[in-house]
């Protein structure tokens, strides 16, 4: 019974953590807590997962909200980019049962290799310089602006490349029924990289539609019994407040400060589960 307490308390401190970087960086608390679960609790990665989806919709909870109230969320190119990711999290959740454990720790490694490449071209980018709305951002009235309590300014931004965005997003929808993630990592590359978002938009954006995605694809995890509640419950409460203290965080923090703590989170699960899935960890 006492190990039973003390693998709960430590999960619940765990996911504080994991949720206070999430919401900071757009990720979700997910694309930590399957790491967390899997290497430091030593859980099969198929109940991390299960576990994750929970978390992914906590964390949205918590940290959407905050974010919609602070104007940080762009809530029309969120809804556009929900409808790819929604239809690519139910694909992903069909596929994810045909897929072995090890070859999901290395698409995990894999996918978040890639996100880190081009955050690094743009380390010490503040705004995006020279967007300019195209066809479809300009129909849709996706443009917007943002309050930047770092500088005190309210900050215009366009946006770009929406096709090409949207796409991004149905396979980001994919891997979020794959890995349980709420593949927020990939919904901030589309939106800082392809469409031109702000990263702190981006991040609040991401918040705002990784709940959804997940939601799309919970029901089937629940289904197979992945969701094991002596797990998801203090996962779900710790991401919980550990989302809603970062939303208080990423309003008074730069751009170039969220992308400095995007990268190290990223790199380092990154390997982690890279080295997990070759059978290194």
């Amino acid at each position: 019974m006492v190990g039973v307490d003390l693998f709960i308390a430590g999960v619940f401190f765990a996911a504080i953590g994991a949720g206070l970087l999430g919401s900071l960086v757009g990720l979700g608390g997910g694309i930590l807590i399957v790491p967390l679960l899997t290497i430091g609790f030593g859980l099969d990665i198929r109940v991390a997962i299960g576990a994750s989806i929970v978390s992914v919709i906590a964390t949205s909870s918590g940290a959407a909200a905050a974010y919609v109230r602070d104007h940080l969320t762009n809530i029309r190119v969120g809804m556009l980019l929900e409808l790819a990711t929604s239809f690519g999290a139910v694909t992903g959740a069909f596929i994810a049962v045909y897929l072995n454990a090890r070859l999901l720790f290395i698409l995990f490694g894999v996918i978040l290799l890639f996100s880190v490449v081009p955050t690094i071209k743009k380390i010490g980018e503040d705004i995006p310089q020279h967007v300019v709305n195209d066809r479809l951002a300009a129909y849709l009235k996706l443009a917007s602006t943002y309050p930047d309590r770092a500088q005190n300014l309210m900050v215009p931004y366009q946006v770009t490349h929406v096709p090409l965005g949207f796409g991004l997003m149905y396979i980001a929808g994919i891997v979020s029924g794959l890995l349980g993630i709420g593949s927020g990592a990939l919904k901030v590359l589309a939106m800082d990289t392809a469409m031109r978002l702000p990263i702190k938009v981006s991040s609040a954006t991401s918040n705002f539609m990784i709940g959804v995605t997940a939601a799309a694809s919970a029901g089937i995890y629940f289904w197979r019994g992945d969701v094991l509640p002596v797990v998801a419950a203090p996962v779900a409460l710790g991401i919980l407040l550990g989302a809603t203290l970062g939303a208080k965080l990423l309003v008074r923090f730069r751009n170039t400060t969220v992308r400095l703590v995007f990268l190290p989170v990223l790199a380092i699960v990154a390997l982690e589960m890279l080295l997990r899935g070759l059978g290194v960890l």
